[in-house]
């Protein structure tokens, strides 16, 4: 399954989604007021926008997500890639690592990522 495109609004309505699943529907009025300052309506149009596109659900004023974090992160970040870099992930990896100094640390996790792919 294609995972539907989330826009900035809406991966932050998401990231609150995904840390009070499953949430009622007003529950998430209010939490998206604190912290997006929206107002009701805003939320529910959300909240029916990305129903419609496969991203959540709304059954009963309870709402939960259809589609995890991990998997729009990944498709954001293969967007990017095939856009950017022509689809070339060690291009992407090298323009990343010249703008940042990687630590050790950050260095053997990617290290470890790479190595169990190897497996």
């Amino acid at each position: 399954m294609e995972v539907p495109k989330i826009f900035e609004s809406e991966y932050r309505f998401c990231e609150i989604l995904w840390a009070h699943e499953p949430v009622t529907s007003s529950e998430l009025v209010r939490l998206c007021n604190e912290a997006l300052e929206w107002k009701k309506s805003t939320t529910y149009t959300v909240i029916r926008r990305l129903s419609e596109r496969g991203v959540l659900k709304s059954e009963g004023a309870v709402v939960t997500s259809l589609i995890s974090c991990e998997e729009v992160q990944s498709a954001e970040s293969a967007e990017v890639v095939a856009r950017t870099f022509s689809g070339s992930l060690p291009s992407f990896i090298a323009a990343f690592a010249r703008k940042k100094n990687l630590s050790k640390q950050e260095i053997d996790e990617i290290q470890k990522i790479i190595d169990t792919y190897k497996e």
